[in-house]
């Protein structure tokens, strides 16, 4: 069901099909709060046993398609205003994608969530695209925005980014073969070091622009 909604989705934003909004409000409407429940649920499982934090198993197998699902929520937001909860959810609980991110979950799927968190924090209404303006984001993304931004500031502020277990490269696409000059035995993911760099300074980014004193800034 999960990977059938994500598939209907992407499918009408690439389509040519007019006009999209009306067609997307039409689909996720009388999903929204039953979306929202699969959110609370599937987030907040408890990967603590070997079999949970396989790729393999049917919780991850879950969560990969979820995962699927709030990344294709996300891209129909721009064509959506206002924008339905299950479009907002990911900005509104983005806690339950924190602690997932810093727990025994499989490598795989905390990669996948890092990389939809920058896609988070870089997203643009459609006003603010064309513009190129932070003056033309919509009320709600901008409130979205910036409960994300704290959000993510309070964990970073105690001890998530230690939590975060960055893993050497074990495979690559298209074969096993090395960038020349790197450790093929060693060293960090760069690719989710990278994204997750960009999360927490776009956040102090949001934090700073919306700050009313110096002191708050410090």
């Amino acid at each position: 069901c999960l990977w059938t909604l994500t598939a209907i989705i992407k499918y009408i934003l690439k389509g040519e099909v007019l006009p999209k909004a009306g067609i997307l409000k039409k689909l996720l409407a009388p999903l929204d709060a039953v979306l929202e429940g699969f959110y609370n649920s599937i987030l907040l499982h408890h990967f603590d046993g070997h079999h949970d934090t396989s790729p393999y198993s049917e919780a991850a197998n879950s969560v990969i398609s979820f995962i699927d699902l709030l990344e294709a929520l996300l891209a129909s937001r721009a064509e959506l205003e206002p924008p339905l909860r299950c479009q907002r959810i990911l900005f509104l609980k983005v806690s339950y994608v924190l602690n997932l991110v810093s727990s025994s979950i499989h490598y795989l799927i905390q990669k996948k969530f890092i990389m939809l968190l920058k896609k988070c924090v870089l997203f643009k209404s459609r006003e603010e695209a064309k513009g190129g303006s932070l003056f033309l984001q919509t009320p709600l993304l901008h409130e979205d925005m910036l409960a994300l931004s704290n959000t993510v500031l309070q964990v970073v502020n105690l001890i998530w980014l230690e939590q975060i277990s960055l893993r050497g490269k074990t495979s690559y696409f298209g074969g096993s073969e090395t960038v020349p000059g790197d450790d093929p035995q060693g060293g960090s993911d760069q690719t989710v070091v990278r994204a997750l760099s960009l999360i927490v300074l776009k956040a102090l980014e949001l934090k700073f622009q919306n700050s009313a004193t110096k002191a708050e800034i410090k």
